[in-house]
């Protein structure tokens, strides 16, 4: 028989699994799954070159899992990871795994919780940020939205949505609270203090449902862009997808690099769990 405690984490470790591949057993609420916390990966640095990140369980067994390549703008869907510590490590694009990281910092998963791990700022002063998410869903009949502000060009927003500020003086680099604002296909404006220039974001909110608005610089062409993702629309449950741009949208990242990222967190999950099944299988003999 398994010691319970092991039985308790390949559970944890088979639910992590089955989230990631979008799947769950018959009956059961991904919300339930116990011993289970969200991250998700972003590159929110404006004039950073791509980077390839490492993600490794801290103490632990399995090897750190590479995600390459991942370009300003990249912001990966929540991966479902085993309730722990966890490394978070940046390197420059093509950089040998032994060389130094640019940039390290450390996640503590907690069970339900939600977390942001995004590279910040300048690329003098860049930074790893641990950003905590809240899923809980709104009150009924409202939708709730916060900002990610990642213009460097733009360095100071107001931002409104449905007539109502969600956001004055955001600064570059910084992430505001959440705002509870009412269902519909809004237009979120986007403006410097004291500037007439607008840049418009539609903006498609659903009552229930937990959004992140991510805004960006355009590139080249100068101005403004963003990614209205959807982070839940259950209870707990995270989503991560995009669900509409706006200012002039340009994809950014690629979806070959999120697929990567969410099926290196996947092998980190499974190799974990192959460790410890042998592990309690090796002692189960030995009694």
């Amino acid at each position: 028989m398994i010691h319970s405690t092991s039985g308790r984490r390949l559970a944890a470790l088979t639910a992590a699994v089955l989230l990631g591949l979008g799947l769950t057993t018959l009956g059961a609420s991904p919300a339930a799954a116990a011993g289970v916390g969200y991250v998700r990966l972003a590159h929110l640095s404006p004039d950073t070159p791509e980077v390839d990140v490492y993600l490794k369980a801290v103490g632990g067994s399995a090897p750190a899992q590479k995600f390459p390549g991942v370009g300003y703008g990249t912001v990966s869907k929540y991966l479902p990871l085993p309730v722990g510590s966890y490394e978070v490590a940046m390197r420059a694009s093509k950089a040998p795994e032994t060389t130094q990281p640019l940039l390290t910092t450390q996640v503590n998963v907690a069970e339900g919780k939600a977390y942001t791990v995004a590279g910040v700022g300048p690329h003098t002063g860049l930074g790893l940020k641990v950003i905590d998410d809240d899923l809980g869903l709104p009150p009924d009949g409202q939708a709730k939205v916060r900002v990610l502000q990642a213009s460097m060009s733009q360095p100071v927003l107001n931002i409104t949505c449905a007539g109502k500020s969600i956001g004055d003086g955001v600064q570059f680099a910084s992430t505001t609270g959440y705002r509870d604002v009412n269902p519909g296909k809004w237009t979120i404006k986007l403006s410097a203090p004291g500037s007439s220039k607008t840049t418009t974001v539609s903006a498609p909110l659903q009552a229930g449902a937990v959004y992140s608005l991510i805004v960006l610089d355009r590139g080249k062409s100068g101005g403004l862009t963003a990614q209205l993702r959807t982070d839940a629309k259950s209870n707990g449950v995270p989503e991560g997808g995009v669900a509409t741009g706006g200012g002039g949208t340009a994809k950014r990242g690629t979806d070959a690099g999120l697929i990567a990222i969410g099926a290196g967190a996947l092998l980190l999950v499974v190799a974990t769990g192959g460790f410890l099944l042998r592990r309690t299988r090796l002692r189960t003999l030995a009694r």
